[in-house]
């Protein structure tokens, strides 16, 4: 079959790769403390995982989970007092410069992330743009 019996042909782009930044984490007190409840009866092999979906109101969201550490390549660790934090290089663009704090309220408490990075940010500190 030659070129001409395919009709018109098109290329759709490719992406290059990410933008890769070293992360940088301010942790406030009241966060490092409720990490290090959290990570009490964590395993030594533990790290706490932050990192971003797509979703919530204004188009991403911040995940942080309690995971065994990354072993694959394109992880990013801070230690901060005994408690690591794991970014995937594909979130360091987004995440980098980020503080992790948290917050107690009559609504409930959480993690609250403030970033500089972010276009928009929802009241709820979970999400962003």
């Amino acid at each position: 079959m030659s070129d001409e019996d395919c009709g018109s042909t098109f290329v759709l782009p490719v992406a290059e790769g990410a933008d890769i930044v070293p992360v940088t984490i301010d942790v406030t007190d009241s966060a490092m403390e409720a990490m290090q409840g959290a990570m009490s009866n964590s395993g030594a092999d533990d790290v706490l995982v932050v990192s971003v979906l797509g979703g919530g109101c204004s188009g991403f969201m911040y995940d942080l989970q309690i995971q065994n550490r990354p072993t694959e390549d394109g992880w990013q660790f801070i230690t901060c007092e005994n408690i690591t934090i794991a970014v995937h290089d594909s979130d360091s663009v987004k995440l980098s410069g980020i503080t992790l704090d948290f917050v107690n309220s009559l609504m409930g408490g959480g993690f609250k992330v403030v970033n500089p990075n972010a276009e928009k940010s929802c009241g709820c500190g979970k999400s962003f743009r």
